[in-house]
């Protein structure tokens, strides 16, 4: 399981290489939507192996390439998974990036204004940040396949589902479970269901090369 560490282990882990580096940065960084730390009860801020590395990744892409935020954060967003068999925990974590307009949703994500009212008519968008412009990027890709909006009322439920059987399975645990760790077993055990997934939807892919 990661490592957490309080926001000043952090600074410290990480100033030998960015000396100038301040918990304040961290902080901004943050709200860039670029790093989602776990809080305690209390609401301080824990961060995982996975947020530091995203961390040194950020900072050495400012220094080495004097690369603005909105680039590295577009440019974050259009990587693709290293493993196709394997969801990072990262990836499925509920992010706390800034609240975007519509306006900026679409602009980011390649659509149209009336394609995202659809979209959030379906219920395939519901929060105006960093996913939705990643869900826009999605179904504007499958648009090309001739794939609409109207098609994957089956995902949104489908999520519904997955997000309901993972509170029913942690409920009884949930009392003696501190928050930071409640967040940690969300994560992993959506991880899971979503490597199932890929991997019973790789099964059935097999009848279409026959």
């Amino acid at each position: 399981m990661s490592t957490l560490r309080a926001i000043g282990a952090v600074v410290t882990e990480l100033r030998e290489e960015f000396p100038e580096l301040t918990a304040s940065k961290i902080r901004f960084l943050e709200g860039e939507g670029l790093i989602t730390p776990l809080r305690t009860a209390r609401g301080s801020r824990r961060y995982s192996d996975e947020d530091v590395t995203m961390l040194r990744r950020v900072l050495r892409l400012q220094r080495d390439e004097f690369l603005p935020l909105a680039v590295i954060s577009e440019r974050i967003l259009d990587e693709e998974p290293q493993s196709a068999g394997s969801v990072a925990v990262s990836r499925v974590r509920p992010a706390r990036s800034r609240t975007m307009t519509p306006a900026e949703v679409a602009q980011r994500g390649g659509v149209s204004p009336d394609r995202l009212n659809d979209l959030v008519e379906h219920g395939l968008v519901v929060t105006m940040d960093a996913t939705a412009v990643e869900i826009c990027r999605l179904i504007a890709t499958l648009a090309e396949w001739g794939i609409e909006p109207r098609h994957l009322r089956s995902f949104r439920a489908a999520a519904d589902r997955e997000v309901g059987l993972v509170q029913q399975a942690l409920a009884p645990r949930r009392a003696s479970v501190p928050v930071v760790e409640q967040r940690q077993r969300t994560a992993v055990l959506l991880a899971q269901l979503l490597d199932l997934h890929i991997c019973l939807v790789r099964q059935r892919s097999s009848s279409l090369e026959s």
